[in-house]
């Protein structure tokens, strides 16, 4: 964007600023990321063109909007796990059921839109990447956190049980996008034995080549 014509944001931007990324998700569901166009975000927010490009001036700007509501949203979610005096176990657990688990299966498909563009698009892989790797991070302290009070075996090794998570939520997406057929009540129950698993140190690493 030209430094001679900046956006400026005025009192009352930030709800029309929502509504336009509220209609964008609605968009990108619709029409697929890379097909949706600038006038069909418009179209979806019920305003012209040239008022959305006031806000926005591109798609890469929308999802720059949109990592960066769910990396607060990211951040408010891990600093309750650590509300004083909750259990860290039982906390992941209702995070999974509500943040994960307990998102439309629009949300899902957005973000499984985004997450395809990433391979296109080098800015949105860089934004995802950066946001992935804050969540990675934070995962790392929850599961040292869990193994200091106990809520996690103290020989779980963080950065796998970060990793494996964070691929196994990824797989929740997109089921969650593409199945219609998809059994929450079920898929709960899976992953509350999984994360189980993996908090008492049952899932690990195989350092062996699988036999051939």
């Amino acid at each position: 964007m030209s430094t001679a014509n900046p956006i400026v944001i005025r009192r009352g931007d930030d709800s029309r600023r929502e509504r336009i990324i509220e209609a964008a998700e609605r968009a990108f569901v619709r029409h697929g990321f890379h097909a949706a166009t600038m006038q069909h975000v418009a179209e979806e927010a019920d305003m012209s063109a040239g008022n959305l490009y006031r806000y926005f001036p591109s798609k890469e700007a929308i999802v720059e909007a949109l990592c960066a509501l769910d990396q607060q949203g990211s951040s408010d979610a891990f600093a309750a796990l650590f509300a004083r005096d909750r259990d860290i176990g039982e906390a992941v657990r209702t995070a999974l059921r509500d943040k994960v688990l307990g998102k439309p299966a629009d949300k899902a498909r957005m973000i499984v839109e985004i997450w395809a563009e990433a391979g296109r698009n080098a800015r949105v892989a860089e934004m995802t990447r950066a946001l992935d790797a804050e969540v990675l991070a934070k995962l790392e302290q929850v599961i040292e956190a869990a193994k200091t009070q106990g809520s996690a075996a103290p020989h779980v090794d963080s950065c796998f049980a970060a990793r494996f998570f964070s691929t196994f939520i990824a797989g929740l997406f997109k089921r969650m996008a593409t199945e219609p057929e998809f059994d929450r009540s079920a898929e709960t129950a899976m992953a509350y034995g999984v994360l189980k698993a993996l908090f008492a140190g049952a899932l690990a690493p195989c350092r062996e080549d699988p036999p051939r």
